[in-house]
């Protein structure tokens, strides 16, 4: 058992962590939690996305120990400035998710030993939302709806133990709304991870009113654990992130739309001019529209501001299904990356910036 501090209970050594979501963020969290030692459980209730989430987790951990290897191989190089451009971008350093980055070392935790099983041999898979029973940590990853997240939230509250911390990996929703769901508000929090998860070494943290230290503590602590810093954040809709991420990504497509300027010296406007590693009609693209939208369409909900209303072609692209680059196609074209879009509902939010 490992020790938790003042009342937090301890956890039991092999206790998994549970993920709702085989999307894009949902692989991404599992594999965060899986290369740092942790046994993981995914639920979907879309066998396909169940079919081809083995596969995809074996793809992110090959691409994350990849750029593992070149910024391993730069900084020996002495190429601190090139590594730190890399971090970044995205392209993750040791400190993003390598799994010799000497993470945490509670029991079973932290860096994996040469013999330990492969990460993708640490994760399970299920369409059963029963199967979370043991976790002492869910992170719902599911699609930026409120009434798909209350569903879920709801059953989990009957399955789960008392004990166990749901974190939301909402982009939007407030996380006070989101822990009404349940008769333990005080256990839920936000983890806002970034995509792609493995690569970003920073987690918004949203803490509501309700929300308990120990609550906090465990998060912080957590996150810690598998090499992320937590950037802990007051609850409002769409917290700092989005809040100011998703105007800029509406007024870039309304600018595009307009024929302001094309894609590109859009994006390069904001590379060249504001240092951004990423322009914001590439981010929209690696996010997902359709999040995009759905984390528009939430804040306006909740804020009642009309400046979030989805222009007309972002609103275009996703009723088309040209979704950004998993479905190979949004304001830029990616044939090479070409793949079924994600439509079933748990796993579509799954996409989010997070």
């Amino acid at each position: 058992m490992r020790e938790r501090k003042d009342s937090e209970p301890a956890i039991a050594t092999g206790t998994p962590v549970g993920v709702v979501g085989a999307g894009t963020m949902g692989i991404g969290v599992a594999q965060c939690f899986a290369e740092a030692g942790y046994p993981v459980v995914v639920v979907d209730p879309d066998p396909a996305a169940l079919g081809t989430g083995p596969a995809r987790l074996r793809a992110g951990v090959r691409m994350a120990q990849l750029l593992r290897r070149r910024s391993s191989a730069s900084t020996g190089a002495g190429a601190g400035a090139g590594a730190g451009a890399g971090a970044g971008a995205g392209a993750g350093t040791d400190a993003d998710s390598g799994t010799d980055s000497g993470r945490g070392t509670g029991a079973g935790r932290g860096t994996p030993a040469p013999s330990s099983p492969s990460p993708e041999a640490r994760v399970v898979w299920s369409e059963k939302l029963s199967d979370l029973a043991p976790a002492f940590f869910v992170v719902e990853c599911a699609r930026e709806k409120v009434p798909v997240k209350e569903e879920i939230l709801r059953q989990l509250d009957q399955v789960c133990g008392p004990d166990t911390v749901f974190a939301s990996c909402t982009s939007c929703i407030p996380i006070t709304r989101l822990g009404s769901f349940t008769g333990r508000p005080d256990r839920v929090i936000g983890t806002h991870f970034m995509n792609p998860a493995p690569l970003k070494d920073a987690v918004e943290v949203i803490r509501a009113p309700g929300t308990s230290e120990g609550t906090v503590r465990r998060t912080v602590d957590l996150l810690a654990e598998i090499g992320k810093q937590a950037l802990v954040v007051r609850d409002a809709p769409g917290f700092v992130t989005n809040r100011v991420l998703m105007l800029t990504l509406n007024e870039a497509a309304t600018v595009l739309g307009e024929g302001t300027a094309d894609a590109e010296t859009v994006d390069r406007i904001f590379q060249e001019c504001f240092g951004h590693p990423m322009g914001p009609l590439r981010t929209a693209d690696l996010i997902g529209l359709d999040t995009v939208l759905d984390s528009l369409e939430v804040l306006r909900e909740f804020t009642g501001d009309e400046r979030f209303r989805p222009c007309a072609l972002l609103a275009r692209h996703v009723a088309e299904g040209s979704v950004g680059r998993k479905s190979g196609r949004g304001f830029y074209q990616y044939p090479e990356q070409r793949q079924r879009p994600e439509h079933h509902l748990v796993s579509r939010g799954g996409a989010s910036h997070g």
